[in-house]
């Protein structure tokens, strides 16, 4: 091929065009031969500007584009995890299953074994100058160890800054010795169906696998065996485990979720938490450590059919407000009992469910809109979210559970004849309540809420606000040496 030069020097040579030049006329036939020539040379010229085949430009495509300058912010994450199971000698004999757990029950916890696994995900940088990577919760849940491991295969031990399993996210945290590269913040807030989307993770372990799809529903809900998760995106693009805690882009490389694996019956679609939600999420656990609830005050129920059809409710729209608490942002803002509730913010709520759902996107200190119906009368008003206050902790306990609980002072232990060292001790239990029902008496030692441990009564407050906007709690209850799961419903 003819170089710039090349060219040049050929021109030179030609007796045709320095005779062309030395004239002083331009005939016609001239000029067009002229301008032949001169189209060769440009087009020579432009071909050897940076030596890259024109078919290369065209296969740079956005979408390599992206993942060219998204991929070293995205990282492998595994964790090593404990898993206890109790030896059974008479296991692996063939015996019937119901047998083998029959007899497990049987022996002495120290025949339990302990053994480590490995789980793995992936994650993306949101601050590379303090080192916070964006994960999924489940993704390193009762982890003892958990290793980043970056494009260039640079290793860190992270910490947990904060996770939230109703959300499905958590935020880890290593010490690079450098700034780090971070992934660019979008919004999910204006996303459009059929939008081009590409997704980045590490499924099944094979490191930064690109994937490529299109949003194919908003505002989706997934029901899972323990809980249910809203207002997710739903994509074409393929998730697989691995890819959980990966970041989901638009075309121009801009974060609008995070990808998650949690629907096990998914295939040939993909779900991933909105970037506006996981936002709000992520400044309380970098904060916090943990996402804290915004409190409005009210108490509310779902409506059934025959409710709505009394207070003659249209298309069973809303939840009813059963109670506004004393000195509560509601109370303040004009709430009454009996008002139906349709809205926070424009978002309609249609269970208690939804309203709480809702909640959780709104910052303690948010001015929140409430569209409300009162004696079919539509209202509109305002009120300010605030905290939960923490003297109401033992009411809301009293409420919730039936019971009162105490620290574990020297008397406490000497007068229920307690030998465990952390927890709280319940001193009043309601006659009529749930745990009374099925055995739980005065002296039992509560040492866990949920995923919260229960040291002393701070902690025992701290869960029991933490929990107030679920519809159950797990308890962990001990007697004596032996200590007992307990699920309750609120």
């Amino acid at each position: 091929m003819l170089s710039g030069v090349m060219i040049y020097q050929y021109i030179e040579g030609e007796p045709f065009i320095k005779s062309l030049l030395l004239e002083k006329t331009f005939p016609m036939t001239y000029f067009a031969s002229c301008f032949k020539i001169f189209l060769f040379v440009i087009a020579f010229l432009v071909l050897q500007t940076d030596g890259v085949p024109a078919s290369a430009h065209e296969r740079r495509t956005a979408v390599v584009e992206v993942v060219h300058r998204v991929a070293p912010a995205v990282v492998n994450i595994s964790s090593e995890y404990q898993v206890r199971a109790r030896n059974n000698p008479f296991s692996g004999f063939g015996m019937d299953p119901f047998f083998d757990s029959f007899f497990k029950d049987f022996f002495d916890p120290g025949f339990e074994r302990h053994t480590k696994r490995t789980s793995l995900g992936s994650g993306v940088i949101i601050d590379g100058k303090r080192g916070f990577i964006l994960t999924n919760s489940h993704v390193i849940t009762n982890s003892e160890s958990i290793s980043v491991v970056l494009q260039d295969e640079r290793e860190y031990e992270a910490q947990i800054v904060g996770a939230d399993p109703d959300s499905d996210l958590a935020v880890l945290k290593i010490e690079p010795q450098e700034d780090l590269p971070a992934v660019e913040m979008g919004s999910s807030g204006d996303l459009m169906i059929g939008e081009s989307v590409i997704a980045i993770g590490n499924p099944f372990g094979f490191s930064h696998t690109v994937t490529t799809g299109v949003i194919s529903a908003l505002n989706r809900s997934i029901r899972t065996e323990d809980t249910v998760f809203h207002d997710f995106i739903q994509t074409d693009a393929s998730i697989n485990p691995g890819n959980s805690g990966g970041p989901l882009l638009n075309i121009n490389g801009e974060l609008i979720g995070i990808n998650t694996a949690i629907y096990a019956k998914a295939q040939g679609i993909g779900f991933a938490i909105p970037i506006n939600k996981a936002t709000r999420i992520v400044t309380d656990l970098i904060q916090y450590g943990e996402v804290v609830i915004s409190w409005t005050g009210l108490l509310l129920q779902d409506l059934d059919d025959n409710l709505a059809r009394y207070l003659k409710i249209p298309d069973n729209k809303g939840v009813m407000v059963t109670a506004v608490e004393l000195a509560s942002p509601a109370m303040k803002a004009g709430l009454r009992k009996e008002d139906i509730v349709l809205a926070l913010d424009n978002k309609p709520v249609h269970s208690v469910e939804d309203y709480h759902q809702t909640l959780r996107s709104f910052p303690v200190g948010s001015i929140v809109k409430i569209s409300l119906l009162r004696k079919n009368k539509r209202l509109f008003l305002q009120l300010k979210t605030s905290l939960f206050p923490e003297e109401k902790a033992l009411d809301l306990a009293h409420r919730l559970l039936g019971i009162t609980a105490e620290d574990l002072t020297v008397k406490n232990r000497m007068r229920y004849r307690i030998s465990a060292k952390k927890g709280v001790v319940i001193s009043e239990i309601l006659p009529q309540s749930y745990l009374a029902s099925i055995g739980v008496e005065t002296g039992d030692v509560l040492r866990q809420i949920d995923d919260t441990p229960i040291e002393s009564m701070q902690d025992f407050k701290k869960a029991i606000i933490k929990s107030r906007p679920r519809k159950s709690a797990v308890l962990l209850v001990q007697r004596g040496g032996q200590g007992y799961y307990i699920s309750v419903k609120f």
